[in-house]
């Protein structure tokens, strides 16, 4: 062989090399990584109290009169442009009729007796005062109670559980079995204290709530989440499948290199990857890439720089209101954007949405929430290769056809090994607030699976 000749076979012997350990990383699945029991808090580790406290909201008078000195003196809003309706953020118009409201109509004092009316509780875990709710069934005799920790996302709270907790909390007919609730705060989020040092993403949130519960006294429970909070959960049923019966959420998501092609290679031939039900929520990518990317600008401030734009909507209620409120008109229906009222009034009311935003307000949190995605978004978070790592664990996606994406089983399957439940339903991101009969529904058909195939005679 010449000298052009060993050139050439070195040339394929080594792109050879190169594409085996290409294929080899797609297919191969990485290890567990081991993650540390990171103290988060502003105290030192030998003054944590453990024990669980009784909580009430009771915000202070001052609060409320600062905030109606803020909505009272806010600037004129700047005119919409003609006709755009809601597609260049939250119309002004619909804004100035939601400010009138809070000045108005909205009473927090009656708000607070309605956010009391679940017992909620206090716990410190790695430094942290964590706030939950904790709504045990009222009738539970010759059922089986099934713990189950609800988590929620951003720009959510803990208020998106509230008509959600009583049907999950309640025997159902033909049922033998009925759920015990808790649903903290996330980290950094409402009443729940924020970190005080980097490094707090979602799967050390995962480790968080694995010793809450513990703390809690459960030692196996179910999980269920939606956003951040449906992030957290596929986390723990990742690293600590022994503590997880079941895992559900609103949110299933797969990001592999398998998935990524196997999706690319759908633009061509859709039937390989979703029927031709579903076809038009998949692709054409490049739309759907496009409504990603119209959506998702929020995303890349707050996993950047989200201290900065935390001065402005710690600042100022009315801009607070518009940054969330907006996520409840496009995620919840990507065509409300094209209606004067933003459809806001149409799934919500204007009451409950406030009610979500005061929690920000009051709390002084909007910062701090943020933060769960430059935590997140970074090369330490993405070199953990969490979401590569199969789920083993029983698990349900309650897919809604408006969430931002859409994927189905035929992905799903490649990370959720165990998917004994996938079901669709018209509704969007905000599940558990827009859809709560719906997505609890769901949760008890997916619960009865899993306890079927947990029978010792199955």
């Amino acid at each position: 062989m010449g000298t052009a000749g060993t050139l050439i076979a070195v040339v394929f012997a080594v792109a050879g090399v190169l594409l085996y350990l290409q294929v080899k990383t797609i297919f191969e699945v990485p290890p567990l990584p081991k993650l540390e029991d990171t103290w988060w808090g502003p105290r030192a580790p030998s003054r944590e109290d453990t024990a669980i406290k009784p909580f009430k909201i009771n915000v202070s008078d001052q609060i409320l009169k600062d905030l109606q000195q803020r909505l009272a003196n806010a600037l004129p809003f700047q005119a919409p442009l003609e006709g755009v309706k809601q597609n260049y953020g939250i119309n002004t118009n619909l804004l100035k009729d939601i400010v009138e409201f809070w000045k108005t109509k909205y009473d927090w004092r009656e708000r607070e007796k309605y956010l009391n009316q679940y017992p909620q509780f206090t716990v410190s875990v790695q430094g942290l005062k964590l706030h939950y709710i904790h709504v045990k069934p009222v009738e539970a005799k010759g059922l089986k109670v099934l713990p189950l920790l609800l988590l929620h996302g951003w720009p959510g709270t803990v208020r998106e559980f509230y008509e959600i907790i009583s049907l999950l909390t309640t025997a159902q007919k033909g049922r033998d079995f009925v759920f015990e609730v808790i649903a903290p705060s996330l980290p950094g989020y409402g009443f729940s204290e924020a970190a005080v040092r980097p490094g707090l993403g979602a799967a050390q949130m995962a480790v968080v709530f694995k010793n809450f519960m513990k703390r809690l006294g459960f030692e196996k429970y179910y999980i269920q989440g939606g956003d951040w909070g449906g992030i957290i959960v596929h986390h723990m049923a990742t690293l600590f499948p022994e503590k997880i019966i079941g895992v559900h959420s609103n949110m299933c998501f797969v990001n592999s290199p398998f998935t990524n092609l196997k999706l690319f290679l759908g633009s061509y031939y859709p039937s390989l990857v979703v029927s031709k039900e579903f076809e038009d929520k998949v692709y054409p990518l490049s739309q759907k890439y496009a409504h990603i990317l119209l959506e998702t600008g929020y995303m890349h401030l707050q996993a950047t720089k989200p201290d900065t734009i935390g001065v402005a909507l710690r600042d100022s209620p009315v801009g607070l209101a518009a940054y969330i409120l907006e996520k409840f008109t496009t995620w919840t229906d990507p065509t409300w954007k094209d209606l004067e009222d933003g459809g806001l009034t149409k799934k919500f009311t204007i009451t409950n949405l406030l009610d979500n935003v005061m929690i920000y307000w009051v709390t002084r949190s909007i910062t701090t929430s943020m933060r769960l995605y430059s935590e997140t978004f970074n090369k330490a978070q993405f070199g953990l290769q969490l979401e590569r790592i199969p789920i083993e664990v029983p698990s349900g996606c309650a897919r809604f056809l408006n969430e931002l994406v859409y994927q189905p089983e035929s992905l799903l399957k490649e990370r959720f090994k165990n998917l004994v439940h996938s079901s669709d339903y018209d509704g969007g991101h905000f599940a558990a607030f827009e859809v709560p009969q719906v997505l609890a529904e769901d949760l008890f058909i997916f619960t009865e699976k899993v306890e079927i195939l947990s029978k010792p005679d199955q």
